[in-house]
């Protein structure tokens, strides 16, 4: 997953709880310029704190799987 999907599953699951991103940023102690970052990509030095608490908010967590090295299908 690259920082653009994963700013695009966080503003989904953020509207599908109905938060603006002030709300999320409230309730995760950030500011709501870095999740409007975070949301469009461009977040590139985002804590791992952080981040696990922006997906604790919107009921996301972070999983981690084998690198799949193969050609797209």
């Amino acid at each position: 997953m690259d920082l653009e999907s994963l700013g695009t599953a966080i503003k989904q699951a953020r509207k599908a709880l109905g938060l603006t991103q002030a709300d999320l940023a409230i309730k995760a102690l950030a500011s709501r310029p870095t999740i409007a970052r975070l949301e469009t990509g461009r977040a590139t030095d985002l804590g791992y704190r952080l981040l696990l608490r922006i997906l604790y908010v919107v009921e996301l967590d972070l999983r981690l799987t084998t690198l799949n090295r193969g050609r797209p299908t």
